[in-house]
């Protein structure tokens, strides 16, 4: 056996030995020990491997695997080009706290530098984004590269109280690659961590008139939010994202509401999750006026106004008076019996009715993956469900990159029905994630693309005047004119064009069965006004 072969033996046993169950893998030569491993490996049931042929949308399948599946996620490529392909990927996982990892095949050390073929520097391609990084070379001590493999899942998620994140383990294989028959990683001794004790919660005192705020987060977390929300009587403010949107006390209409009278009179905020969304929270947690608690777990925690005057992992709210969380209530029903007014009151299908039917048709049991721009926002101003499904969106840096390829590794690593409402320009940027190889698992999912052939969240911005029409369609709203049912069924894949609302009800009722598109076409032109009256004057 080669030392390149034992060496990427290695890896796959280190991985699989700390808990990776599905590693996703892109082609190429230098790779060849890992990949003919991880196929042998693969074959008796002892890893789950998905092969996809561009390494960018490979590494957003193992992140929304491991976004579903809570548990960490490697993708494996070869070197040069193929690395830095990753690097969107990498960037997501790390501001949403993702355990990915990257595994990089790489030239032998004394290659780097001199111009040998698909060579380059690949320890520092992610500097600023990684929670470890080491280099596993090829004929080192096996102990020392045990170690490192072990070290980086460990650090990747966080089991050493530190913050889950990607991590990339560069593995350095010199010629020859492979050498006799190859054979399934061997069971290993994993390596294991105790988590810090958890520390009581932080008793805050009742008075100040509060609102609970939840971006986006994960299931446990948004539970924190909406029980806390609950115990002590307070409006809660919930993204889509946050997995805490539901019961009596999420707010439908939040960050409008916000941005209006009951937001002024606000003069405490606690914060979990990571809020992105909304400007007027945004502005809420930067007032001069407002106290901002945030709850984090984690040593870390968000601070987007730089008013955070106490963090804390726990906290506590004697119950307040009834009557502030009433105000908040009433508000809100009013605000959505306005919106339901002027939503329905166009021609043509809305950016917000869609999500209105989208979300209606998903529950508990299945899982709703929101597209960034318009759809996420969209979903922000629906009816609250009784019973909601877990919801997921890249709003770690809330780009469009890799949103189809995050989906379908929701889809997968969750194991559940699964529908994705993105845009149009969303599904064009990244429908190469469509190519899924005959031998690989599909996706139950479910694609609703709102097609308003270009972006029309920017005319909802302030280049979206009319001082700025000459330039705006070119450079912001960048219509293609594609056919995307043409585009999907030249992937293999089931697709239809859908018109009316009453069309698209019928459609989502229909069991999710396979990969499928749906595409709606939705009015942009209308969309600036239809942003202007959508609060109460």
């Amino acid at each position: 056996m080669s030392d390149s072969t034992r060496c990427a033996q290695l890896v796959v046993s280190g991985l699989l030995a700390q808990g990776v169950t599905d590693v996703v893998l892109a082609p190429g030569s230098r790779s060849a020990p890992l990949a003919l491993i991880l196929e042998a490996t693969a074959r008796v049931g002892a890893v789950r491997l998905h092969v996809r042929v561009d390494e960018r949308g490979a590494g957003f399948l193992a992140l929304g695997l491991a976004k579903s599946s809570g548990r960490p996620v490697a993708v494996v490529t070869t070197s040069g080009t193929a690395v830095g392909n990753l690097l969107p990927a990498v960037m997501e996982a790390h501001h949403s706290a993702i355990p990915l990892l990257v595994v990089s095949a790489d030239r032998p050390s004394w290659l780097v530098g001199f111009g040998a073929n698909q060579t380059t520097e690949q320890t520092g391609i992610f500097t600023g984004f990684l929670s470890y990084s080491a280099t596993v070379a090829a004929g080192a001590p096996t102990a020392a590269q045990a170690a490192q493999v072990a070290r980086a899942v460990l650090m990747a998620t966080g089991a050493t109280g530190g913050r889950p994140g990607p991590a990339q383990l560069n593995v350095a294989l010199p010629e020859p690659l492979v050498d006799g028959a190859v054979q399934p990683a061997p069971t290993v001794v994993p390596v294991t961590a105790v988590a810090l004790a958890d520390q009581p919660p932080v008793v805050l005192a009742s008075g100040p008139r509060t609102v609970v705020v939840c971006g986006d987060a994960d299931p446990g977390v948004g539970q924190a939010a909406v029980d806390l929300a609950t115990a002590a009587g307070l409006p809660l403010i919930a993204e889509p994202s946050s997995n805490a949107r539901r019961g009596p006390h999420a707010m439908a209409t939040g960050g409008l509401l916000v941005a209006g009278e009951l937001g002024r009179r606000v003069e405490r905020v606690v914060v979990f999750g990571r809020p992105t969304l909304s400007r007027s929270v945004n502005a809420l947690l930067g007032s001069a006026s407002v106290e901002v608690i945030v709850v984090s777990p984690r040593p870390d925690f968000v601070d987007p106004g730089w008013r955070a005057r106490l963090i804390v992992p726990a906290v506590t709210i004697a119950p307040e008076s009834p009557e502030w969380l009433a105000a908040w209530q009433q508000a809100d029903a009013e605000q959505l019996r306005h919106i339901h007014t002027v939503t329905r009151g166009t021609a043509e299908l809305t950016g917000p009715e869609l999500a209105r039917l989208v979300l209606a048709s998903t529950g508990e049991g299945q899982a709703l993956c929101l597209g960034n721009s318009n759809p996420i926002r969209d979903a922000d101003l629906v009816p609250v469900a009784a019973q909601p499904p877990v919801i997921y969106a890249n709003r770690g840096l809330s780009g469009i990159d890799g949103t189809l390829a995050t989906a379908i590794g929701i889809a997968l690593g969750a194991a559940v029905p699964t529908t994705l409402l993105c845009g149009d320009l969303s599904f064009a940027h990244d429908a190469s994630a469509l190519a899924i190889g005959p031998g690989e698992a599909r996706p139950e999912l479910r694609i609703v693309v709102a097609d308003d052939d270009g972006g029309s969240i920017f005319a909802t911005l302030e280049y979206g005047r009319s001082e700025y029409a000459d330039a705006f369609e070119r450079v912001f709203a960048t219509p293609l004119g594609l056919d995307l049912v043409a585009l999907s069924r030249g992937y293999g894949v089931s697709a239809r064009r859908l018109h009316s609302a009453a069309a698209v009800d019928a459609a989502l009722a229909e069991p999710i069965n396979g990969l499928e598109v749906l595409v709606v076409p939705v009015d942009r032109r209308g969309r600036a006004d239809l942003s202007a009256t959508m609060s109460l004057p």
